[in-house]
């Protein structure tokens, strides 16, 4: 069976909960990822901050990035254990029309999974049936 850990790009590098999301960009851009996740002083996963959440949320809306704090608009935490099945994976992703999702093993962040990680998956074999990304494709982009 293909899990998570099977599939997930790992060396997620965490934004500090307390950093801006001027901090956040730069990371972004240095990184080249579209997502960050958010880890508290304990290094525990608080949230996520998207490219989109620094446009959309903060400066769409007149806040200043170079004061905002990431756990600021950290929204609600989707996340997936390690040992998931990809059924168990995708179904969590299309349910909250996420392109993006943590993964964890216990309480600690190893690695994420995105949409392009499912993409590479199924193109080198993975596990991953057609059927089961054209799924995930209609569930993410065709009910917006």
């Amino acid at each position: 069976m293909t899990t998570a850990r099977d599939i997930m790009h790992t060396g997620a590098q965490c934004i500090r909960a307390d950093q801006t999301l001027a901090e956040a960009a730069r990371m972004m851009r240095d990184m080249n990822v579209g997502a960050l996740p958010i880890c508290g002083d304990d290094q525990k996963l608080k949230g996520i901050i998207t490219d989109r959440d620094i446009i959309v949320r903060c400066i769409a809306e007149g806040r200043d990035p170079a004061t905002t704090r990431a756990i600021e608009l950290g929204g609600h935490l989707h996340c997936v254990r390690a040992e998931d099945g990809m059924d168990a994976v995708l179904k969590k992703m299309e349910q909250h029309q996420i392109r993006r999702i943590p993964v964890i093993d216990g309480d600690r962040l190893v690695g994420m999974i995105s949409e392009a990680d499912l993409a590479t998956g199924h193109r080198d074999g993975q596990r991953l049936t057609d059927q089961q990304i054209i799924d995930f494709m209609d569930s993410v982009y065709m009910k917006r």
